[in-house]
């Protein structure tokens, strides 16, 4: 699901579930090596954590609100803060203990 300036506090912060935001660019290499990851992370946690996109070019106000200064940013919101953040490529295993260890699954 993309998130944009305008729903990300509907989306987001309001969010029921863990969500899992992915701040990202179509020409940043390393996001679209992580993108398969994240897309496998929504699938296998469905039910237990929401994942999102956040495309920084087109929602520039998101990425300075986080501080967002490399792509590609995970972070990782519970009950509306902030709980974890990565930076750069990480391993889907490694992915997987830390938000399991986060939000408790």
């Amino acid at each position: 699901m993309e998130i944009t300036d305008q729903n990300f506090k509907d989306q987001v912060l309001d969010a029921e579930l863990p969500v899992l935001v992915d701040f990202w660019a179509p020409w940043c290499q390393p996001c679209l090596m992580v993108g398969p990851i994240v897309e496998e992370l929504a699938k296998e946690w469905e039910g237990k954590l929401k994942v999102v996109k956040v495309n920084i070019d087109e929602n520039s106000a998101l990425a300075s609100q986080y501080k967002v200064m490399s792509i590609p940013t995970l972070f990782l919101f519970k009950n509306g803060q902030g709980v974890k953040q990565w930076v750069g490529v990480r391993s889907k295993e490694e992915l997987e203990k830390e938000i399991g260890e986060t939000i408790g699954v």
